[in-house]
Parts: C-alpha cells; sequence; structure tokens
C-alpha cells in the first residue's frame, strides 16, 4: 500500500505559472492520495518558488517543498535530476507522480536510475485494483493497452495529458519549504542562451486547439478538371488555420510524397503526421478532408470526441461508420466558402469592437 506521495512540478518559461498538463497530473495525484489515504507532499523546481508555489493553496499537500533560483529557471537534466533527488530525499516517497512534460520526460529517468526505483512514462491513468496500485499505457501506437504495476519503490509515473480531471488551483497562500542545492560544474555545463521559435501564424502544431484539422494525399493530386493545384491547397488550408486556430494534421501518405518527388504542402512535416505510426491527438473536434477513413489513420483519431470528413467518394472509409458526418463534396470547393465565411465574421467582429 502506499503511504506517501510526491507529486513533482516545475514552473514554466515565466517562471511564475505552472504548465497546463501539471493541473492534470495534480488532480490525479490528488484524487489517489485520497482513495489511499496517503501523505501529499508537492515538490517545486522553479526560479522563483513562492509565486509557481501559490497555485497550490488549495491542494490537501501537507508540505510543499522547493528548490529555487536561476540553476532552475530552464529546462536542463542534469540540474533538473539532482534538484528533484533532493526534493525525494526529503519527502522519502513510495510514489513519485509527475506531469510529462519534455522537462521531465528528460530527467527524471535519471532520478529513477538514482534511486534505484523504476519509472514509467506516457501512463494514462492510476487506479486501485483489489487494493493494488495498477497503471494504464498504450503500446504499439495506442493499439494495445496494457495494464501493469510495479513492486520497485520509489515507483515514478509520469502522466500524459488528456488523461484526467485537471485540478482547480485557487491561488493563495502558501508556506513554501526552500531546499538548498549545490551544483557541480558539470551539472551546469549546458547554458540556455536563447529560444527560437516559430512566429505565432506560422504554428500549425497546437495541442490546445479546440479542432483538428486533416490534410490527406488528395489534396496534392490531379482533381475534376485534370489539373494539380496544390499551390492553391496550401492557401486555402493556411487561410483556414489562419481564421480558426486549428492544429494541422497529415496523413501518412501525404507527408511522405517529401521523399517521393511529388506535389506536396510546403508546410506539413512528419511532425504534422496523425495516425499508421504517427500521433494519436486529443481534441474535442476533428475535420478530415481527402483523406480516404482506412483503419491506421482512424486509429490515429481514437481521442476525438467528434469526427467529420470531407470527401468525394461517398463510398471512402470514413462513410462506413468511422466519422460522425461526411459531408460528400469537393474539399477546395468547400473549404474556401468557409474561409470566406470565416472571413467575414472576422471582418464584423473588428467592426462591432471598432464601434463599441
Amino acid at each position: 500500500m502506499i503511504k506517501r506521495i510526491l507529486f513533482l512540478a516545475h514552473a514554466d518559461e515565466s517562471g511564475n505559472t505552472l504548465p497546463k498538463l501539471t493541473y492534470e497530473a495534480l488532480g490525479a495525484a490528488v484524487a489517489l492520495a485520497q482513495q489511499t489515504n496517503a501523505v501529499l507532499v508537492i515538490g517545486l523546481l522553479a526560479e522563483h518558488a513562492l509565486p509557481a508555489a501559490q497555485a497550490f493553496a488549495n491542494v490537501p499537500a501537507t508540505k510543499i517543498i522547493a528548490v529555487s533560483g536561476t540553476d532552475f529557471a530552464s529546462p536542463r537534466s542534469a540540474s533538473d535530476a539532482h534538484a528533484a533527488e533532493v526534493v525525494c530525499h526529503a519527502a522519502n516517497p513510495e510514489l513519485i507522480l509527475a506531469p510529462a512534460t519534455s522537462r521531465f520526460l528528460r530527467a527524471l529517468p535519471v532520478l529513477a536510475h538514482r534511486l534505484r526505483g523504476r519509472v514509467d512514462t506516457h501512463l494514462t491513468s492510476l487506479q486501485l485494483v483489489d487494493g493494488a496500485l495498477v497503471a494504464t499505457r498504450w503500446f504499439y501506437r495506442q493499439r494495445l493497452e496494457a495494464v501493469f504495476s510495479r513492486d520497485e519503490r520509489p515507483w515514478i509515473v509520469l502522466l500524459d495529458s488528456g488523461c484526467h480531471e485537471p485540478w482547480r488551483p485557487e491561488p493563495g497562500n502558501v508556506v513554501v519549504d526552500e531546499v538548498p542545492v549545490s551544483l557541480s560544474a558539470a551539472a551546469k555545463r549546458t547554458v540556455v542562451t536563447g529560444i527560437r521559435a516559430p512566429q505565432t501564424d506560422t504554428q500549425t502544431i497546437r495541442p490546445d486547439a479546440k479542432l483538428l484539422f486533416v490534410a490527406g494525399a488528395g489534396w496534392t493530386k490531379k482533381q475534376p478538371d485534370g489539373q494539380v493545384r496544390a499551390n492553391q491547397a496550401e492557401h486555402l488550408i493556411l487561410d483556414f488555420l489562419r481564421h480558426s486556430g486549428a492544429s494541422l494534421g497529415g496523413s501518412k501518405s501525404l507527408v511522405d510524397q517529401s521523399g517521393e518527388n511529388q506535389a506536396v504542402l510546403g508546410f506539413m512535416t512528419h511532425l504534422n503526421q496523425v495516425g499508421q505510426t504517427g500521433a494519436t491527438p486529443r481534441h474535442p473536434k476533428g475535420l478530415s478532408t481527402c483523406c480516404h477513413g482506412e483503419e491506421p489513420h482512424v486509429v490515429g483519431w481514437r481521442f476525438i470526441n467528434e469526427r467529420r470528413a470531407i470527401n468525394l467518394d461517398p463510398n471512402c472509409g470514413w462513410a462506413r461508420g468511422k466519422a460522425d458526418v461526411l459531408y460528400v463534396a469537393d474539399a477546395f470547393e468547400v473549404m474556401a466558402k468557409v474561409n470566406q465565411l470565416l472571413g467575414e465574421r472576422a471582418k464584423h467582429a473588428e467592426q462591432t469592437v471598432a464601434s463599441d
């Protein structure tokens, strides 16, 4: 039985707030602590501990242990692992639960080695089954779900996003127990000199978007007029992404065309791939265009709540019960009309604001 749980968190790049994923993992930690009657301790890594720790004011935790300083403002595996190790020695937990952020996915496996424990990443749930703590995780690109447990302690688990109801923070006054950490020169060898990020209007992967827009290879094939209209396809898709704020996905057949000397969409990369060895995003709604709805692609959509598709073929895979709604139409014509309507709505909204 688990008696002590440590929830590990880190501040984001601003130094004062926590990543969104933190609250989902925190909700799971609080629920598990209540089910097992375990003691819950919060561990925090941040440049300034107190502003970030205020988000834990309404969490039923016995204490908040923090490591702070400029050395912990930016992600760095060596310093993060060392700081987490110091926090763990202070908390002495049997279970260490953390959000599966890129920062912790790099640092916490190192921590598991140092503590002689075990680590599991990308978990989707933790629950009690007949008094035993078990975890669930997807394998083989979300096709197989495993249910397992560990005897080794401490057990470090990292929860993926979209798997638990987030904790609703109520900021307030907190008491933070800060522990000193001394880093060696080797632990500070890596230095963050800056961040390069794409402009907002060129970013196509948006995990928090309400809509996932997926483009298939049909966008780059010959259209009913016998012409390939890849340039027009690019403009239509980018205009829609700009107006709607949707995230962009691509079928495997489309992203693979870059290596086959075929017409491609210049902004589409393998990072956009959904299904068939690709990602399985979690968006409330999905709109597939010029895709056939074959099984590998649909598997990538298993966590999309509402699935719609546009395809000229009424007998395509989407029509066979794989889409909630199938629009039998030309995607070029549909998206051109949608963009027109979205543009008119945006213009009307601007005029309304100006008149106010």
